[in-house]
């Protein structure tokens, strides 16, 4: 029987997490910059900083549905303590109506004041919109019976946003909020980096397509699936190639064929020792290009990296048991891709968290469990491990969060403080 010293000594002889990271992450660049009409760069990187080239608003506007007018003609006005209107009303002039469309320079003089809808541009000289529910609703003349503050009810020019201001910084993910702005301000174009093209394939004689019941000697192709469906939630622009058997000329001529269409490649499976495990035996034997490495992860210690083809395209090869391939995406594969998309960080946010429940870890491996994280009233996380440990594909459907034990620790304690991932699913 091996004993915690022999396990420990194993575990010493592992390449830590964060050092293995380190040196593949360095070796990969963001991809060239690409020049986008703005209904296209939704979920892209900007590569560039983007500066308002109009100010928003570009001209005085009324926020609110109303009458403008001068402040100092509208002051007096006063309403009762129940808001009921008072005889001690003032009295305008309405010499015209105003819609977000109009475009006539148009000017106020004493003792008037202009309808106007949200969004119209303010008459010269008005500083202040009475809301229509403040007055008797007047066409050709009003009563206001309350008077707002000056500068109630509308927005000056550049008030949110002057010309000249930087809308966002080179690494930011563009939303819909972020397009919104830059068509406000002028932009039609941005400058960002392409979404990386991730080919994912899956490889082992065992492999069956979905669709089938699992026979002895034959497993349900999940992994190819899940992989795609990470790759895409990474902002990549994924391809499933399927399954690849364990036949060596078919797998040099798939990988020849894929670096032609992509920026990245993940395989799962084959990375072991064993007399089935093809893509370690082809791929090692490359010049070195590839090198499989045992890492301090838990689940699946065995990850690869290195380039492929004559484009020297990136390749990450991951474990072919569904749940380690699953963590060494988001360990290894997930970083790739956002560094190659530009995005900064490229790591997932994490927070300490309160446990609330004891779990053994294994000694020397920094281990990913799945775990439920949830906000405490008052401030703080509390993290709740799912049943099952790493191993269960059950438990990383319903995380929401990965728990991170590092190497040194080998209980870790109800009420102690721990990392958690963040893997910020919508639900």
């Amino acid at each position: 029987m091996t004993s915690t010293a022999d396990a420990e000594a194993a575990a010493n002889e592992l390449t830590p997490l964060a050092d293995y990271l380190g040196s593949v992450l360095r070796r990969l660049r963001p991809l060239p910059p690409l020049d986008l009409d703005l209904t296209q760069a939704y979920g892209n990187v900007l590569a560039q900083d983007v500066v308002a080239a109009h100010a928003y608003p570009a001209f005085d506007q009324a926020a609110i549905d109303g009458y403008a007018a001068r402040w100092e003609d509208v002051a007096a006005a006063s309403a009762s303590l129940d808001g009921a209107p008072r005889a001690s009303g003032v009295r305008l002039n309405v010499v015209g109506d105003l819609g977000a469309a109009s475009w006539r320079p148009v000017r106020l003089t004493a003792g008037t004041c202009f309808s106007v809808a949200a969004g119209a541009p303010l008459p010269a000289a008005a500083d202040v919109v009475v809301p229509v529910e403040w007055t008797d609703q007047g066409m050709a003349a009003v009563e206001i019976f309350q008077a707002p503050k000056r500068g109630y009810g509308l927005r000056r020019a550049g008030e949110e946003l002057p010309a000249g201001t930087t809308l966002a910084r080179a690494g930011t993910a563009i939303n819909p909020a972020l397009v919104a702005v830059f068509a406000a301000t002028g932009i039609g174009h941005v400058v960002v980096r392409s979404s990386p093209r991730v080919v994912v394939v899956a490889t082992g004689d065992e492999l069956v397509d979905v669709g089938r019941a699992s026979q002895p000697g034959q497993v349900v192709d999940a992994n190819s699936h899940a992989l795609t469906a990470a790759a895409v939630e990474a902002g990549a622009m994924a391809y499933r190639v399927g399954i690849c058997d364990d036949d060596p000329e078919g797998l040099r001529g798939l990988l020849e064929d894929q670096t032609l269409r992509a920026d990245i490649i993940v395989t799962t499976g084959g990375t072991g020792t064993g007399p089935g495990d093809m893509v370690r035996r082809i791929l090692s034997r490359r010049d070195g290009a590839v090198t499989f490495q045992e890492v301090a992860l838990y689940p699946g210690t065995t990850l690869g990296f290195g380039t492929v083809g004559g484009e020297e395209v990136p390749i990450v090869c991951l474990p072919g048991e569904p749940a380690a391939a699953l963590i060494g995406f988001e360990v290894l594969a997930r970083p790739a891709i956002q560094l190659l998309a530009g995005a900064e960080p490229v790591f997932r946010p994490s927070v300490r968290a309160h446990l609330l429940e004891t779990v053994p870890s294994p000694a020397g491996l920094r281990e990913f469990r799945p775990a439920h994280v949830a906000e405490r009233r008052g401030g703080g996380y509390t993290v709740q491990p799912l049943p099952g440990g790493p191993y269960t594909m059950s438990g990383l459907a319903d995380a929401n969060g990965l728990l991170v034990l590092g190497e040194k620790v080998t209980t870790a304690t109800a009420g102690s403080t721990v990392d958690v991932l963040l893997l910020d699913r919508r639900r």
